[in-house]
């Protein structure tokens, strides 16, 4: 059953001459429910605008998203975003960070608190709710970020390079936590990432995204055992092919 339907759209931007520059062309893509689909491509493919349009953030120039049969217009709570950048509040302790969407959702305080707390005891920071975002290193602020997302109880959590600035034993770190978060809470995630390893190590599919404008170019599935060994020969291979597609791609 598909959770995400992606028909025939588009995006096209004007510049400072307002001249069109197309950023996404024809995408067609359906995602299975408690799916995890990562989504990797050149720089300035579009994937970001992508995940912005399914987020209810932007819109299509032209096509449709429907959420279990349902246009997307608007951002709700359906679709949590986790952006790179860590987006907190830096005068809301993490608790009340975590707390805030709950509350914008109309949950009385306490309750969403109460919310908050479970989260945070998710991600393993329940002894930090009362520090502020600036006494956290990088990793704990992402960290954070994905509690605070979970917290509105979205089916589709939508991630954007949410690891790309932090340090590699950081980063490898958080993707076996996100798996583990992924399988006890049975959502569906759409993770944009640069890293052939990200990408191998944690999806059941793979799209790959032409250069500009984005297009599918292909679809790989990811059929490797969990918990999957990065260094296993069968890891290798596919990121190997993998590879092989962006390097045809950076030569175009």
């Amino acid at each position: 059953m598909s959770r995400l339907t992606v028909t025939n759209v588009s995006r096209t931007f004007k510049n400072e001459n307002g001249a069109p520059t197309s950023a996404l062309d024809n995408i067609n893509l359906e995602i299975k429910d408690k799916e995890f689909v990562c989504f990797i491509g050149p720089s300035g493919c579009g994937k970001t605008t992508l995940l912005r349009i399914i987020a209810g953030l932007d819109t299509p120039t032209s096509g449709d998203i429907l959420l279990d049969g349902t246009k997307i217009t608007v951002p709700d709570a359906k679709r949590g975003m986790v952006f790179q950048e860590y987006s907190l509040f830096p005068w809301r302790t993490v608790i009340e960070n975590i707390a805030f969407g709950p509350k914008m959702q109309g949950t009385k305080k306490e309750k969403s608190l109460k919310i908050a707390e479970k989260y945070l005891e998710l991600v393993g920071l329940g002894q930090f709710k009362n520090s502020y975002p600036y006494e956290l290193s990088g990793g704990m602020r992402q960290r954070v970020a994905i509690a605070r997302a979970l917290a509105t109880q979205p089916q589709v959590l939508l991630m954007d390079e949410p690891f790309g600035a932090l340090d590699a034993q950081t980063r490898n770190t958080l993707q076996h936590e996100l798996l583990e978060i992924w399988e006890k809470k049975n959502v569906t995630i759409l993770f944009v990432t640069h890293s052939m390893d990200e990408a191998v190590f944690l999806a059941d599919r793979i799209v790959v995204m032409s250069a500009r404008p984005g297009k599918i170019k292909d679809i790989i599935d990811v059929n490797l055992p969990r918990p999957r060994d990065r260094t296993a020969p069968e890891s290798n291979t596919l990121r190997n092919n993998v590879l092989k597609l962006l390097a045809r791609e950076r030569e175009k």
